[in-house]
């Protein structure tokens, strides 16, 4: 997966966009009209980030805009999501990055309330510990300054996902449907910690040399390109 090529046409862009949202609907990530997804402009004028008021599943390619570091809508319609700096901090302090998912997903906000860090209990896991994935604590409030961003970006560091502890997640990378199969196993894994967890005792997990043998193997640039396009298929039998 690569940076989102400077050829890139706005109705590609908008289009990603969309689907991305439509995805993250379809796999547990939806929260009435909040969370939104976005990918960095070619010419880097800024991010193509969801509209807001409108849940992920309601996204089409009409209700992306271009949003500039200062929040400006530059090519659009709609309403802008308040928590834009989460988008163009990240992409600020990480160039590799080339699109970012904020949600709210279920069981990874109470694994992350309850303190447990997340553990290679699961394949899912796998993709993202070791190192520990790290947990942003300065506010649980939104995100609506840059200075928050900043510092959203600074806990993040050169990690897939940070957990917005009594919030939500960001996921990134390098391409939006990498971002978006981020955002979908970090919540996959969550859940698989926490039922393990509800069956009594402690978990086991992977140490980690067989974590990152099994990152390898599993969750390589083909197998998540593959993953992607297995969520998009999805998209008609979901609706």
């Amino acid at each position: 997966m690569t940076l989102q090529p400077a050829t890139a046409t706005t109705t590609e862009l908008r289009e990603l966009v969309a689907t991305s949202c439509r995805v993250l609907a379809a796999t547990g990530h939806h929260d009435l009209i909040w969370g939104h997804a976005s990918v960095r402009d070619p010419q880097d004028c800024g991010v193509w980030l969801k509209a807001a008021e409108w849940g992920l599943d309601e996204v089409t390619p009409e209700r992306v805009h271009l949003v500039d570091p200062s929040g400006a809508v530059l090519d659009g319609d709609g309403a802008r999501h308040s928590e834009f700096p989460i988008h163009t901090e990240i992409m600020a302090a990480r160039p590799d990055v080339g699109a970012v998912v904020h949600t709210h997903p279920p069981h990874a906000v109470a694994l992350a309330a309850s303190g447990q860090e997340l553990r290679p209990v699961s394949h899912a896991a796998n993709y993202f510990v070791p190192p520990t994935v790290p947990r942003f604590t300065d506010t649980a409030d939104l995100v609506l300054t840059s200075d928050l961003g900043r510092s959203v970006a600074h806990t993040l560091g050169d990690a897939r996902a940070v957990f917005l502890v009594n919030h939500g997640i960001v996921a990134v990378g390098e391409s939006l449907p990498a971002a978006t199969v981020a955002a979908v196993l970090l919540e996959q894994a969550c859940e698989q910690q926490l039922r393990t967890h509800a069956a009594g005792g402690w978990p086991t997990w992977s140490p980690p040399e067989e974590a990152l043998a099994k990152r390898e193997h599993i969750y390589n640039k083909r197998a998540v390109d593959a993953a992607w396009s297995y969520l998009v298929r999805q998209l008609p039998l979901a609706g």
